[in-house]
């Protein structure tokens, strides 16, 4: 089989979404580091805002533009979310939308993507997928796909039509991690775990978790524990906490309750194991575009508690896990952007764990049964061997 030189951007090369997605996916793909002027340019911006100590120079558009020195000997580049105005022809994984520039962001929050309004940068945008050097654009999900249709519709025709033409979903591959779900018998000795990973604790909704914990673990002594692998990353964008929030985070922490075991960060191959050794994942989130750590947790046979944002009914329903109902747009993205939409989520995703959990501890035989059915899903909708083959047929076709 003829070897290939697959471009992958060199800053981005061991990025934990792109190790998932992109490289060492096929045996017959050579995976190439490439450098290119915005890459450069996103490295200067990031050493002065050090020296700074403040974001002063932006680098959010800069992650997601590329433009080839022509140096770069490779057959074909794959990006995360990024666009390129070279000639060399390229693919694009997408989370949420493409060109993924701030403008397009800002505004479709603004106005729940109504009359659009695009600048320079988003037509320069537009004008590379719609170019003969963009081969293909890959949604993670079905919702990223609609995400593109509906920002698409907003925009010419002239634009629309031929970008729309190259529009695919590919979910990502999951290996299975073990073979069977074996029940357990628990009790106060042995509680029911529940785990969450995520460095962005408040926006996957830890307040809410701690909450909870301390209600039915703490007051009640209802048989549950929780453990948490978390940096408590501060990112407002969406739940908007505080230093005051992260800080309160810490004091319960600190205060070392029984219920709780609490890790900064652990390693990829520790964090699979420790979910292996769990019962249940959660992940009750204000605004994930997918959700890696679900199939991660699902191929350890651990079911998993999520909200019923973005692409997270793709990958989790009430047969394989437990979905939490919360208020969104017709997206599917949650109602985020008030204090009264931000108080009504969490009190909606508190009131949701609060009784799954409660219902999980009453029947506790669910777990198993539902870890067996999480399991059987990762092994027949995100197979290792069907993702390579699709992948494969995506850049031969590119490169045809």
């Amino acid at each position: 089989m003829q070897r290939m030189k697959i471009g992958v951007l060199a800053y981005r090369m061991d990025f934990y979404t792109n190790l998932r997605i992109i490289v060492n996916q096929l045996p017959e793909a050579d995976y190439i580091p490439v450098k290119d002027i915005f890459s450069y340019r996103r490295a200067l911006a990031l050493k002065l805002n050090r020296v700074i100590g403040k974001p002063l120079f932006p680098t959010f558009d800069l992650n997601n533009q590329f433009e080839d020195f022509d140096l770069n000997k490779v057959d074909l580049l794959h990006f995360s979310n990024g666009v390129s105005y070279g000639k060399t022809p390229w693919v694009s994984h997408f989370e949420t939308i493409l060109p993924r520039f701030s403008a397009v962001l800002n505004q479709a929050k603004e106005t729940h993507w109504q009359k659009l309004e695009p600048d320079r940068l988003i037509i320069k945008g537009l004008d590379a997928l719609r170019g003969s050097a963009c081969k293909q654009i890959i949604a993670w999900s079905e919702n990223a796909a609609n995400f593109q249709r509906k920002f698409l519709s907003e925009v010419s025709s002239e634009y629309s039509e031929p970008i729309l033409a190259k529009l695919s979903v590919l979910h990502p591959a999951q290996e299975v991690l073990v073979e069977r779900v074996t029940p357990r018998e628990y009790d106060q000795q042995h509680p029911i775990r529940f785990v969450l990973v995520g460095a962005g604790f408040f926006r996957k909704g830890g307040r809410e978790i701690f909450r909870t914990f301390q209600k039915l673990a703490g007051d009640e002594g209802l048989p549950v524990s929780l453990v948490v692998v978390s940096s408590l990353r501060l990112e407002p964008y969406a739940a908007h906490e505080t230093e005051a929030d992260i800080n309160w985070a810490r004091q319960i922490i600190a205060g070392k309750p029984q219920w709780l075991e609490y890790y900064v960060e652990l390693p990829n191959p520790d964090v699979l194991e420790l979910l292996k050794n769990a019962d249940v994942g959660l992940l009750p989130t204000w605004a994930d575009t997918y959700g890696l750590s679900v199939l991660e947790a699902q191929a350890s046979g651990c079911p998993v508690i999520t909200t019923d944002v973005r692409a997270l009914p793709e990958i989790n329903n009430n047969r394989v896990g437990w979905l939490i109902k919360v208020p969104k747009d017709e997206l599917g993205e949650a109602l985020y952007a008030t204090d009264e939409e931000r108080q009504k989520l969490s009190q909606t995703i508190e009131t949701g764990l609060e009784n799954v959990i409660r219902s999980i501890a009453t029947e506790p035989g669910l777990i198993a049964l539902k870890g067996q059915a999480a399991l059987e899903r990762i092994r027949t909708e995100h197979d290792p061997q069907a993702y390579a083959e699709r992948l494969r047929q995506i850049y031969q076709a590119a490169l045809a």
